[in-house]
């Protein structure tokens, strides 16, 4: 009898949260869904001998998960949720407070009711980590410390016959935790990080799963191989200034996934998803030679490359018209061996994936069973074995399911099991009881990946464009002076060369998708950028001292009211000498969040009848400022002014010692033309004249400014784009002023 068989393929997978260069972890997400979902996944199959899957693992996250169980992850979220909350400084109660409510409200926040009612309260106060962080009190720090953390606990510790017994008591205990209780939370957190590669490991040997791989850092490898593919597969789409390509790098990704993969599982994979479901004929060769079997990607590349369209019924049922071109497996031409390719059911794995979070698990279940069933129905009629591919993020949908979507899986997993039409195999079990003259051929891929079988999301937008720009001059800098650099900084450089190739930051990047930690995203990209060229002892550019992407700012502007004649002594103490001048003030709301330190406070900008003036004021931070409100440490400070009308722009650079300007230095000749000054005290007070930046009545003059240290930015102001003002006469800007008085 013809069988239809379930290939489940659950991709892990989390982008390198980790800086190389501080050693710190930006974001938290590796070991909190590793406390949940990468455990939990994998061991429910201990329950059901005969449902096989395929899980794949990408090798960053691997060897994150290894750092945290080595103890060497520094991980300021883990060291805010441990420390005893009557230690926190007010720095870290107000990150606190920003980030560890970052959890599903309903299913995670809402099990548990002190963590509720803390989530309420904060919800109250308009979720203002500042304003929080002085109305709740230590003992709500410490309950929000120890249910943050429960809360991403696997199942399998918090609920049925093996749970952990000293967390159920914790549990039951509900509030009113101690210091004590937060050191057990964090002992059994490491214990459940411990466990989890093992488990996989002894699932794929007992022949329960296949361990299948992606691309190292999980690049997009078809643009990593050509940037120009992005216009392949969608014509006319605006690509990058300059193009990318580097196929030897999509080569280096693969190949260093597979080590990884055998040293940790003692075995080469098989397969591989590529990052994305990202394919093109060059990637399939370069797979094929790194000793790859099998790939996986949507029906959509399936569909454009066959010229057929993978309809639906209004009730979800594939039409029968396309049913076995869909539910087939396919050889493509390899090295020595074919390529063997399953393409996903989109549809049933987007039910997985986004739909059976709002039903009831049985019905869910059954609703699963009954659409693939009648999907494949017409298969199966003309005597054919079914080979249906369920390929979807293994992780975050769990979130959206009660109790981690257990209950759901454990029916469906039984439905699959009790029914002898069904199998659930591996993708190399299917490939193997495949009959040998059922398999599709296919001589050539349209480039694509799952999401609308292009590249989109990752390049053509104008964010994800300069992304690339930056990428490519990141590319194009350790080219040139790799080879010269020593060993160990050279090796440095490379490995953040090829994390920054990874496919999460463009993710982020465009219109398509956005969370909480967007910024997070932008800066943590950044800094592997930067880590590039100080490693190889050069200086990163201006430009990555801003965000690629585009926020909203909250900063406060105020524009010039009149001409200014500023004493420029670098005290900033003369209240009218830079009465008049436009005022930037940067948004402060926010400095809690990690990364979020403001070192720049605002800035004054004005004009008299020859030049352009500019003040620079630093944030109440022990990185530039003293106790004693003097300027401190080591720092550089970049300003670049800017007249877009004539193409002129001109840098300063800025060099600070304990506090003191040493130096500084202009980008422009004089061209004779005297009056630059440049002194800084407390505050930085820069003049030019207006003749040596060409500037003409009516031109817009932008300046923005960065600060940076040990060759690297930490941060800007404005902290996107430039302030600007205009070179007006001074009586236009009185008769602005009036007019200004006169509408208010």
């Amino acid at each position: 009898m013809p069988v239809i068989r379930i290939v489940f393929v659950w991709h892990m997978h989390q982008p390198f949260y980790k800086d190389l260069v501080t050693g710190e972890y930006r974001l938290p997400w590796v070991r909190l869904h590793a406390l949940k979902d990468y455990y939990g996944m994998v061991k429910l199959l201990d329950e059901f001998p005969h449902v096989h899957q395929t899980f794949n693992l990408v090798p960053s996250l691997i060897t994150q998960i290894e750092d945290y169980v080595s103890g060497t992850a520094r991980d300021p979220f883990l060291e805010v949720a441990r420390k005893p909350a009557a230690e926190l400084t007010e720095a870290e109660k107000r990150f606190a407070l920003q980030y560890l409510f970052q959890a599903n409200p309903d299913n995670l926040i809402g099990r548990y009711p002190r963590y509720r009612e803390l989530y309420h309260r904060f919800a109250a106060l308009s979720f203002d980590a500042e304003r929080a962080a002085t109305e709740f009190s230590a003992q709500d720090l410490t309950d929000l410390q120890v249910l943050s953390q429960i809360a991403w606990f696997d199942e399998y510790f918090v609920d049925g016959p093996s749970a952990e017994a000293r967390i159920l008591q914790l549990i039951a205990k509900g509030s009113g935790f101690t210091p004590d209780d937060q050191r057990l939370v964090m002992e059994v957190e490491a214990k459940i990080l411990e466990a989890v590669l093992p488990a996989y490991r002894a699932a794929a040997e007992r022949g329960s799963a296949e361990i299948s791989t992606s691309p190292f850092y999980h690049p997009i490898l078809p643009l990593l191989c050509d940037s120009d593919q992005g216009a392949v597969s969608s014509p006319g789409l605006p690509l990058p200034q300059r193009r990318f390509q580097h196929p030897e790098d999509a080569a280096e990704q693969i190949h260093r996934a597979l080590d990884v993969h055998e040293r940790v599982f003692g075995k080469r994979p098989e397969g591989m998803w590529p990052s994305e479901g990202s394919v093109s004929d060059e990637v399939i060769r370069i797979a094929a030679k790194e000793g790859v079997r099998w790939m996986a990607t949507d029906e959509g590349v399936l569909g454009r490359s066959l010229h057929i369209y993978f309809g639906r019924s209004r009730e979800g049922k594939l039409h029968e018209s396309v049913a076995a071109e869909l539910y087939n497996i396919y050889q493509m031409p390899g090295e020595s061996v074919p390529m063997h390719m399953v393409f996903r059911d989109h549809s049933l794995s987007d039910l997985i994936g986004f739909v059976y979070a709002g039903m009831e698990p049985r019905d869910a279940a059954q609703h699963f069973i009954g659409q693939i069933k009648q999907s494949a129905s017409s298969v199966i009629a003309q005597g054919k074995d079914a080979v249906v591919s369920v390929i979807l993020d293994g992780e975050n949908a769990w979130e959206y399911f009660p109790k981690s979507g257990r209950e759901f899986l454990r029916r469906l997993y039984q439905a699959i099991s009790d029914d002898p039409q069904l199998e659930a195999v591996t993708v190399s079990e299917a490939i193997a009881k495949h009959k040998p003259d059922g398999f599709g051929e296919l001589k050539s891929l349209v480039p694509g990946s799952w999401i609308n079988s292009n590249f989109n999301v990752w390049i053509g937008a104008p964010e994800d464009n300069r992304s690339w720009d930056a990428l490519n001059d990141a590319r194009d800098f350790y080219a040139t002076h790799a080879k010269d650099a020593p060993h160990a900084q050279r090796a440095l450089a490379h490995e953040e060369l090829l994390i920054a190739e990874g496919s999460d930051w463009n993710w982020w990047y465009g219109p398509e998708h956005h969370s909480a930690n967007d910024e997070d995203f932008d800066a943590l990209y950044r800094r592997h950028l930067s880590n590039i060229y100080q490693a190889l002892g050069g200086t990163p550019p201006e430009y990555l001292a801003q965000p690629l992407a585009t926020f909203r700012a909250e900063a406060q502007f105020h524009p010039q009211t009149g001409y200014i004649h500023p004493r420029l002594d670098g005290k900033g103490t003369g209240y009218f000498d830079w009465l008049g001048a436009a005022h930037y003030a940067a948004d402060h709301r926010n400095a809690a969040m990690h990364g979020k330190t403001f070192l720049l406070d605002s800035a004054y900008l004005g004009q008299d009848h020859e030049n352009f003036y500019a003040r620079i004021d630093f944030a109440d931070d022990p990185i530039v400022r003293g106790d004693d409100d003097e300027l401190t440490g080591d720092f550089d400070l970049v300003l670049v002014i800017d007249v877009p009308t004539q193409s002129k722009e001109m840098r300063l650079d800025v060099t600070v010692r304990s506090g003191k300007m040493v130096s500084w230095q202009r980008s422009l000749a004089p061209h004779d033309v005297t009056g630059v000054k440049v002194v800084l005290v407390k505050v930085l007070g820069i003049q030019i004249p207006f003749e040596l930046l060409s500037a003409q009545p009516g031109d817009e003059v932008r300046l923005r400014c960065s600060i940076w240290k040990n060759n690297l930015p930490l941060g800007a102001l404005p902290a996107e784009g430039a302030i600007s003002i205009e070179r007006v006469t001074e009586r236009e800007l009185a008769t602005a002023a009036r007019s200004d008085q006169w509408r208010a």
